[in-house]
């Protein structure tokens, strides 16, 4: 039997579910209707309405089945929780959007995983949600997302759509190279804001439905089949983490315009503005003194209500004709004139990556290894390409064409340089060198 969606967007359906029937189109115009309905109250301050709509929305047959969509196409869908449960068919989805229910609802403790830090060395800790608990996550990050939206720091740039770290740089880029701009930067990093972050802080200023809350806050997390209890923080992995910590960290642009009001000649002078892009954010001001006597203490207040801090050792004050880097990007002045370019260490690291891949296709053929590394070149190149990242990309280009003409070498250790440059670079489209292969595409 074939299920259409309600013109109301809090209706439910209660008959049995054709999963690739659903008017994908009426889900989002239902979901969006009541979004917008409750940025108005929100910006109205009717909180009273705001929850009304929120029940509303998270009941509605729309945005479970937009929930249950999320969670089974993106990158994570073949990654389980501890249950080790995957919804890969349409009847398993259908079944999902039934058990999508608040009442009775108990969220299982997340699965543990590590990843490697940017510097190779330090692991950084992962939760995994069960399948059901991120779809959860995803229905009332549904009702979440307008009211993060309407009260976010004008600019907060992290995890907020059509905002990008491009759009942060361009900022930093405004307040940098004005007339009398700012020439002093301060650098600040939260010391594992993700993990650090109060549950009492949480509870009492999360708009939404406080039991929901909790229990995601003290579901805890498997490790090595130990259960190990959360008293702070929200796990880094789970769908809800990022709106959490934009909510928590949302309210320090506003606290520094109280301080320094941009209409009143002190602030001209101060030159106080603040750029954030989820947990990493810079101030600039007029002096190091006004930042390390005025602006650090305000910040330190602010984050110690949250139960955060800053970390000592990666929290700096520099001036801009020293250069700073802020979203793997370096960005100083140069001869008066601001620049931005590809840091070091982003550098460092995309190369070190490139190579290790190199390294370990030693008996991979060209096609192959140019399949694996070309989506690693592309986003990088897209990243930095609103930069000055011309002479970089030149002697990056040249550093990989140097791997590369090695890899050849030592595939072929007894053929001459031009043998192995006519099997492997050829000429395409007026450009020489070109490191080309072949693989078997779908057709044969």
């Amino acid at each position: 039997m074939t299920a259409e969606l309600s013109r109301t967007a809090g209706a439910a359906s209660h008959e049995a579910l054709d999963w690739h029937a659903i008017n994908w189109q009426t889900a989002h115009e239902n979901v969006r209707r009541l979004q917008a309905r409750i940025v108005k109250a929100t910006q109205e301050g009717r909180w009273g309405k705001v929850k009304a709509l929120q029940r509303l929305l998270t009941h509605a047959f729309s945005a479970k089945v937009l929930a249950v969509k999320r969670v089974t196409e993106n990158q994570g869908k073949w990654t389980p929780g501890i249950d080790g449960e995957i919804w890969n068919t349409p009847t398993q989805k259908a079944t999902a959007v039934q058990r999508l229910q608040p009442r009775g609802y108990h969220p299982q403790p997340l699965r543990r995983i590590y990843i490697p830090k940017s510097d190779g060395k330090r692991q950084r800790p992962l939760g995994i949600p069960a399948l059901r608990d991120r779809a959860m996550q995803a229905l009332y990050l549904l009702v979440l997302d307008p009211i993060a939206e309407t009260t976010a720091d004008p600019n907060s740039y992290g995890f907020r759509k059509e905002r990008s770290p491009a759009d942060a740089i361009e900022q930093c880029h405004i307040v940098l190279s004005n007339r009398g701009g700012a020439e002093w930067i301060f650098e600040g990093d939260i010391r594992a804001c993700f993990d650090r972050i109060s549950h009492d802080w949480l509870m009492a200023h999360i708009p939404m439905d406080k039991t929901i809350l909790q229990k995601w806050l003290e579901a805890g997390y498997v490790e090595q089949g130990r259960l190990h209890p959360t008293g702070t923080g929200t796990p880094q992995g789970a769908i809800c983490s990022p709106v959490l910590a934009n909510l928590t960290l949302d309210g320090l642009e506003k606290k520094l315009r109280e301080q320094y009001p941009q209409a009143t000649t002190r602030s001209r002078k101060a030159k106080v503005n603040l750029v954030r892009f989820a947990d990493d954010f810079i101030i600039t001001g007029s002096s190091r003194e006004l930042l390390e006597e005025e602006v650090r203490p305000l910040v330190e207040q602010f984050l110690r209500e949250r139960g955060l801090e800053l970390s000592p050792e990666k929290t700096h004050i520099t001036h801009i004709t020293e250069g700073f880097d802020f979203l793997g990007q370096h960005i100083r002045e140069y001869q008066g004139k601001i620049l931005v370019k590809p840091s070091r260490k982003n550098i460092t690291a995309f190369l070190d990556k490139i190579h290790q891949l190199i390294k370990t296709n030693a008996q991979a053929t060209a096609g192959n290894l140019i399949v694996q590394l070309n989506p690693i070149i592309r986003g990088w190149a897209n990243y930095h390409r609103h930069i000055s990242s011309k002479r970089t990309f030149a002697k990056v280009d040249h550093l990989i064409f140097s791997a590369l003409w090695q890899w050849a070498q030592r595939r072929h250790p007894k053929k001459s340089k031009r043998w192995i440059k006519d099997k492997y670079f050829k000429t395409v489209g007026g450009q020489h060198w070109v490191f080309q292969g072949q693989i078997i595409g779908k057709a044969g």
